[in-house]
């Protein structure tokens, strides 16, 4: 045993040294931590992972072979070894190389020493050091304040992604605030917002390091106080209540009871919650709809807590709309939304233009507040109209916007209802699978395939499309071609279109190619495209580039010209 205990620890310490070694040789420490006065140092956590013969060091748990059959093997060491003999002497190692690091880029304010070890009991996974730079923690907490005052409370300037990444994590992080002022707290978070306003691409990161921030916090540190937390095969949290772990039981005072503490309590517990609830809202208003049951899981667990705020939020939204704008009744129509599931009801009590007028001006309106575009639409009205399109979802979000296009005088409100809606990565939440569509499809559809005008509208969509997770572009595009044709009007709008098809697709317009003016438009629109683009917009015409090779081979005088450049497109 002592010589296995001596090989173990002889490759533990040395795999450590040699991990402390290879970042002392960076020549890029100074730079990295001058970019933001929030950083101070580059490495804060480091994992030791044990196993014999390959044992390493990471400053990343990516945590892939937790759940391996191969890493639940027993190892030779007890529990007891671990946390009693060899835990202290590789604390006593990484503490040695902390000594000499402490004032370095190369070491944060804080650094954590995590351990890994198979045991005889089955795996270890255990902290082994917490240590805290007091120098560096003072100052930390002194440039935060100072960036907070100057560049958030006192300033109209945009700020860096960057500088949101670190302070995001700061303001939740308890080794630095001990006491959580969640009022405060968010009042930054939302100022971060207002700053960078009018730049769409900056504020989607501010937003993305926000939202990162504060689910870090709910999973980390407050929901499992009241929860035991176990990871699905999926990776994603399952939440089991613990007993007695209720707001009420934690928070609320009897009647009659004046005593100071449990008012305190209270105060901190309703404040924690309501971090969980702003979480929950970031997530689903501004996440991608594949996140967006993450935002709801946190609601109905602050509502288990007790939390009657959550209650509401799930029956009446999140409280971030005016009640005008998430409730309208009229003689034709009454609407209501709810941002938290994402959903609008649409009660159409008169079959009537002004009805479906006042339901897209309703959600119009609140997309350009931020509801969320992965919406779905529950309808209830006597119309069951769909479009003269193969393979659409039968859902009432179709239907809806169905109905409204059979009135002329709304397609100007739909096509402004479409270029507000259209978003890349988000879906209708009520298609999935080989019938997810992007918001905006059904009026985009229906609107190509009634009337030229609204080609370029087709044109925008599908430079949006995410052709990835979606396929039913080539119902339309067949549909498109079936009612528009092959003209020198649809051309763009085609090639476009066909930019996102699938190899399933199949289009037999050869014939109207034989025009070699309709033929020359198309060359003209292929030219423009790298060679991987033509080659996908020419397949569902010709197939393999081979037939079109043999069909331009064949041809004779000006066509014979125009499929040879489709083909040296297509190869180029």
């Amino acid at each position: 045993m002592s010589t296995l205990y001596d090989q173990a620890m002889e490759e533990m310490m040395t795999t450590i040294h040699e991990w402390f070694d290879e970042q002392e040789k960076r020549d890029d420490l100074e730079s990295v931590v001058k970019r933001t006065t929030l950083q101070m140092g580059i490495f804060n956590d480091i994992v030791l992972d044990y196993k014999p013969g390959r044992t390493t060091v990471d400053s990343l748990d990516l945590g892939l072979d937790d759940d391996d059959v191969k890493s639940k093997q027993a190892g030779v060491f007890t529990e007891e070894e671990v946390r009693n003999e060899i835990g202290p002497k590789l604390v006593e190692v990484v503490q040695g190389r902390l000594d000499k690091l402490a004032d370095t880029p190369l070491i944060d304010y804080r650094f954590t020493l995590r351990g890994k070890f198979p045991t005889t009991e089955g795996k270890l996974q255990l902290t082994l050091l917490e240590w805290i730079n007091a120098e560096k923690r003072k100052l930390l907490l002194e440039r935060i304040h100072t960036y907070v005052d100057k560049n958030l409370e006192n300033s109209t300037y945009p700020t860096k992604p960057l500088e949101s990444f670190f302070l995001t994590s700061h303001l939740l992080d308890p080794k630095l605030f001990p006491e959580l002022d969640v009022a405060w707290t968010i009042r930054q978070y939302d100022r971060i917002q207002e700053l960078n306003q009018g730049r769409p691409e900056a504020l989607a990161e501010h937003r993305g390091e926000i939202t990162s921030a504060v689910t870090a916090w709910a999973e980390n540190q407050f929901l499992p106080q009241y929860y035991d937390v176990q990871s699905s095969p999926y990776r994603t949290n399952e939440y089991s209540l613990k007993p007695g772990a209720t707001l009420e039981s934690n928070v609320e005072t009897q009647e009659g009871q004046h005593l100071d503490e449990p008012r305190k309590a209270q105060t901190s517990e309703t404040q924690s919650i309501d971090l969980l609830l702003y979480a929950a809202v970031m997530i689903l208003r501004f996440e991608p709809s594949y996140s967006k049951s993450k935002g709801v899981t946190f609601l109905e667990l602050a509502k288990q807590l007790g939390s009657k705020r959550a209650a509401r939020m799930m029956t009446e939204g999140s409280g971030t709309y005016a009640k005008d704008d998430i409730h309208v009744k009229t003689e034709e129509v009454e609407c209501k939304a709810n941002d938290v599931f994402a959903l609008m009801t649409i009660h159409i009590r008169k079959e009537e233009a002004g009805a479906y007028q006042q339901a897209l001006t309703f959600i119009t309106h609140l997309l350009k507040q931020g509801f969320p575009k992965s919406y779905k639409i529950k309808l209830k009205s006597s119309v069951k109209q769909y479009l003269p399109i193969k393979g659409l979802a039968k859902s009432d979000t179709h239907r809806f916007f169905a109905n409204a296009l059979e009135y002329p005088e709304l397609h100007p409100l739909l096509e402004e209802y479409a270029r507000e809606a259209i978003q890349e990565f988000e879906f209708y939440e009520d298609t999935e699978g080989e019938k997810s569509c992007m918001p905006g499809s059904y009026a985009t559809f229906g609107l190509g395939l009634v009337d030229e005008q609204y080609f370029p509208l087709v044109e925008y969509y599908m430079g949006e499309v995410d052709d990835e997770h979606q396929l039913i572009q080539d119902k339309f595009i067949a549909a498109f071609v079936e009612q528009q044709g092959v003209t020198a009007q649809a051309i763009p709008a085609l090639v476009a279109s066909l930019r996102r098809s699938t190899d399933s697709l199949k289009l037999k317009i050869q014939p109207e190619l034989e025009n070699e003016e309709i033929l020359e438009l198309l060359v003209r629109q292929i030219q423009e495209l790298e060679h991987y683009e033509a080659e996908r917009v020419l397949y569902p015409i010709f197939g393999k580039v081979e037939k079109l090779s043999t069909l331009a081979r064949k041809a004779e005088g000006r066509r014979k010209e125009l499929l040879m450049e489709l083909l040296q497109a297509a190869e180029k």
